[in-house]
């Protein structure tokens, strides 16, 4: 009897060992085969994972996105395989059907067959797809050439869409239109307006405040010509202050050549010499630029200028001994130092600055871009963007945090309608030149309120206006009128007159 009882409990205890086994091994089974969660990441850290992800899986990867809302890096693949390599290493990997090299070729499909003046494509690794935007002058047998050329490569491969604009650079075309061309344009370009109102006057009494601008020793009017115009004091390079040194220009700010007028994008060194970089059909459009409109005040002149096909241009300062701060006017008082440059990431959050419209952000929206302008003015390799932009905004600088990414080119629409913006990679534009990000760190502390701060502040009306806030931009304008005298830059009440009305011009070209 006690043997048998004796039998029965090890039978029971290994029924039971089963059943916990039974348990416990498909748990740990679980946990082993469950893939890591997505790491979150910033925009720097997904990028340096990316291009190592990129290198491992070759022709097996088809690009890359930023999920920006998550902070997640999402790796095209085109296996499964592929995808696990991708999971496990913190990324999230999406299957999709056209790979890399098909969408090269099929963006070259159209360069070869689809020349329509009017049209840009991209890269969009969100589709996974190349996505063609033909402009409103894209009609008729320009549309029927587009069509034909597109519908040769499928559905699956490419999308289509229309762009309520017209395609343009945005240089403007007339020196003094900072405040006109904005005004004329609308609403937001007020910030020509009252931008040279803050640059000058008006919101320029904020950059005259306490002295602010006249401290900078036109360095506040950096600020105001990155406002639009009011231009002397861009230079930095002396105007109405009372004493302190000039930082000289930053990101954003205004620059004159000929009858041209754009924007300086970053501030950079060549061998040690201070330069800046622009963009391309900026540095065609005059050898010799200023800091404001009268050319009073000499900056620089062109030492390489690449228009078209890419569209950047190195500008060596005529002061070899200037120091002027890497950073970009902000448009609120305060500049953003630039310590670096960064490749662009689709979903990536990026800012601009300009002299027309000031500071508007948005984000990376297509890769390996290629914009037609018109009479021949083709460009590649650009970053396209959901970005507003106006024209006199060319060159100027677009950055996430302290990073530089591209330079102005152009694009469609405006600062009141929206639209897409292109832009040269600078990272493209500092191998072609040899420059280096960053210009010695002039102005830097104290001076950041003179450089920048004085004329971002001089520059705040403009990001206000451009902004989009027509009465801000009309009381600017008045206020340029009016408080140009203070800060010494009769330039600002130039600009007022001297408008050119974007909409007025015809392609993009015209704006010369």
């Amino acid at each position: 009897m006690n043997k048998r009882l004796r039998t029965g409990a090890i039978a029971a205890a290994g029924v039971a060992a089963v059943a916990a086994a039974a348990i416990l091994l498909p748990n740990a089974n679980a946990s082993t085969d469950q893939p890591a969660a997505p790491k979150t990441l910033s925009a720097h850290s997904a990028t340096q994972l990316a291009a190592s992800l990129k290198a491992d899986l070759g022709d097996k990867g088809a690009g890359w996105y930023l999920d920006s809302a998550k902070g997640h890096l999402v790796m095209n693949v085109l296996s499964e395989e592929a995808a696990k390599s991708v999971t496990a290493k913190g990324a999230v990997a999406k299957v999709v059907h056209n790979s890399m090299t098909a969408l090269k070729a099929g963006a070259k499909t159209l360069r070869d067959s689809a020349s329509v003046p009017g049209t840009a494509w991209s890269i969009d690794p969100k589709t996974n797809k190349i996505v063609v935007l033909a402009d409103r002058t894209v009609t008729g047998a320009k549309m029927a050439m587009l069509n034909k050329a597109t519908g040769g490569m499928g559905e699956g491969m490419v999308t289509v869409k229309r762009s309520q604009g017209e395609f343009k650079r945005y240089d403007g075309g007339d020196a003094g239109s900072a405040a006109g061309g904005a005004a004329g344009a609308g609403g937001g370009q007020a910030a020509g307006g009252a931008g040279n109102a803050a640059g000058a006057g008006g919101a320029g009494d904020a950059a005259g405040a306490g002295g602010a601008a006249g401290a900078a020793g036109g360095a506040g009017g950096a600020g105001d010509a990155a406002a639009g115009g009011a231009g002397d004091a861009a230079g930095g390079a002396g105007g109405a202050g009372d004493g302190g040194q000039a930082a000289g220009p930053v990101g954003g700010s205004a620059i004159f050549g000929g009858n041209a007028r754009c924007s300086l994008g970053f501030n950079v060194t060549v061998k040690g010499a201070p330069a800046f970089l622009t963009a391309g059909h900026c540095g065609n459009d005059s050898k010799t630029w200023t800091a404001d409109q009268g050319g009073s005040q000499p900056l620089g002149t062109v030492a390489d200028s690449q228009f078209p096909k890419t569209d950047f241009a190195l500008v060596t300062y005529d002061d070899t001994a200037a120091k002027p701060q890497s950073a970009v006017d902000l448009g609120n008082g305060s500049t953003q130092e630039i310590t670096k440059a960064a490749e662009a990431a689709v979903g990536m959050k990026v800012q601009r600055s300009g002299s027309t419209t000031g500071l508007h952000d948005g984000t990376v929206t297509g890769l390996d871009a290629t914009v037609n302008y018109g009479n021949g003015d083709i460009v590649d390799g650009l970053i396209q963007t959901d970005v507003c932009a106006e024209p006199g905004d060319s060159g100027g600088a677009m950055f996430s945090d302290d990073s530089a990414v591209g330079l102005t080119s152009g694009g469609s629409g405006d600062c009141t309608a929206g639209g897409e913006t292109f832009f040269q990679p600078v990272t493209d534009a500092l191998k072609a030149t040899g420059a280096e990000i960053g210009a010695g760190g002039g102005g830097a502390g104290g001076g950041d309120a003179a450089a920048g701060g004085a004329g971002d502040a001089a520059a705040g009306g403009a990001g206000d206006a451009g902004a989009g806030d027509a009465a801000a931009g009309g009381a600017g304008a008045g206020d340029a009128g009016a408080g140009d005298a203070g800060a010494g830059s009769a330039g600002a009440g130039d600009a007022g007159a001297g408008a050119q009305d974007p909409g007025a011009a015809g392609s993009g070209d015209s704006l010369n």
